[in-house]
């Protein structure tokens, strides 16, 4: 009798199987795409397409994505996720092979395609997901997949949103997704909070609408009939306030909220406070997008200190993609340069870091610590040059000889860098090195 040895399929493991793409299919024309659902969302809606999209056997990101297009709508969260998207589009990229940068290459990393690339692979940060599909042709581009469509847990493209039949996209050597199977995105928590903020904000409107305006009340004797209809006429064509009419003998007593919340603190406040949690989520901080009470220059320094770190997460994570073969290979399709060389961010100057550090290493000199040339080419970012032999003057007095400057073999040139190197680091630079900048 024979015994079967198969392993049995397990539907609630992801599939993970490698990126060996062996041929070119454009999928974005075949595929059915569906107009956003811009129905009311709330937190209840949220929650459920949440549990939707971390289902083990199932799992559809389609409701959770049309949760995510309504909250991008909040103005404070756009901003952010813009700031943090620009933070790194304006770092200076650059394809480098053997240190030295490939002329051919400088075109495309500067060119608008290139910088959508890296937005999407940013925004993936923010989605969970993003996929592109890359047309052939003789110059790069590409369009992007609807996240809808993308199902990482089959590593499919589907034709319909909910569906489950489309395409392999691992074995389409023009198709890049990037993002991880099991990621909803930073979009995920901050989509409580702005749900939330959505309401308040309607809930202020309405009580504006309502109490923002005077509140007529007249008022009449419960039996004369002729006043009550000339009341009735005269309510008719006053105006948009509220109107009120009552007999005498009928008490009013309106509580508005306006003893407690005439100036609309208590929304104001509670607005601040969902904007402030979705800036931690977002950018780490919230002194750097908006000021808070009580906060000092040096809180909001900090803040800043902490948004540079998340920027150079993000910087690290746009280039450990760009630098992947598969990516490699769609380059390389489009006859690029691209054989041995790899992507690297221009190494940017602190000012800030750079005073401490030369304090620091002035100290050091003092103490008889001679930093050497590599150690200087990159704390500052300076290149170096041989410095050219100087004529002695026969005739200067021993003295005058012994106190001139103690130069050593490389001379520093900062044209590079001189433009934004404040005079104080100059200052302090100088007397660490003894020597001056070349104009």
């Amino acid at each position: 009798m024979s015994t079967s040895t198969s392993t049995p399929t397990n539907d609630t493991i992801n599939k993970d199987e490698p990126v060996k793409g062996t041929k070119v299919e454009i999928v974005t024309q075949n595929i059915s795409v569906r107009s956003i659902d811009r129905s009311k969302k709330d937190v209840s809606t949220w929650r459920n397409s949440h549990i939707a999209a971390e289902s083990t056997i199932n799992p559809n990101r389609t409701r959770l994505y049309d949760v995510y297009e309504d909250i991008m709508l909040d103005g404070f969260l756009f901003g952010i996720v813009s700031k943090r998207i620009d933070a790194v589009l304006n770092k200076k990229l650059c394809f480098k092979k053997d240190d030295t940068e490939v002329e051919g290459m400088e075109p495309v990393v500067r060119s608008r395609v290139f910088r959508d690339i890296i937005k999407e692979i940013l925004l993936s940060k923010f989605w969970g997901i993003s996929g592109l599909e890359f047309v052939p042709g003789r110059e790069l581009y590409f369009r992007r997949i609807p996240r809808k469509h993308i199902k990482p847990k089959w590593q499919k493209i589907t034709i319909n949103e909910s569906g489950t039949e489309g395409w392999d996209y691992t074995k389409l050597k023009n198709i890049w997704v990037v993002g991880d199977a099991d990621d909803l995105g930073l979009l995920l928590p901050c989509g409580f909070y702005a749900l939330l903020k959505k309401g308040a904000i309607a809930d202020w409107a309405e009580y504006v609408e309502i109490f923002g305006s005077p509140m007529i009340v007249m008022t009449y004797d419960a039996g004369d009939t002729q006043t009550d209809k000339a009341l009735d006429r005269v309510l008719d064509n006053i105006g948009n306030s509220m109107r009120i009419k009552l007999p005498k003998q009928a008490g009013l007593d309106v509580k508005d909220g306006k003893t407690s919340n005439g100036d609309g603190k208590l929304q104001d406040t509670f607005r601040q406070a969902m904007n402030q949690e979705m800036s931690i989520i977002i950018l780490g901080n919230t002194e750097t997008t908006s000021s808070g009470k009580g906060s000092g220059y040096a809180q909001s320094k900090t803040h800043a200190e902490q948004q540079l770190q998340i920027t150079k997460t993000d910087m690290v994570d746009v280039l450990d993609y760009l630098n992947t073969p598969h990516f490699m290979d769609i380059l390389r399709s489009y006859g690029l340069p691209v054989e041995g060389g790899h992507f690297v961010y221009d190494k940017e100057i602190d000012i800030d870091y750079m005073a401490h550090k030369i304090t620091v290493d002035k100290e050091l000199h003092a103490m008889g610590f001679t930093p050497d040339a590599g150690y200087i080419a990159e704390t500052y970012a300076i290149e170096l040059t041989e410095k050219e032999p100087e004529e002695k003057d026969e005739e200067t007095p021993p003295q005058q000889a012994k106190d001139a400057p103690d130069l050593s073999d490389n001379a520093l040139t900062v044209d590079n860098i001189a433009a934004i190197i404040s005079a104080t680091v100059k200052k302090q630079f100088n007397e660490l090195f003894d020597t001056g900048f070349n104009k």
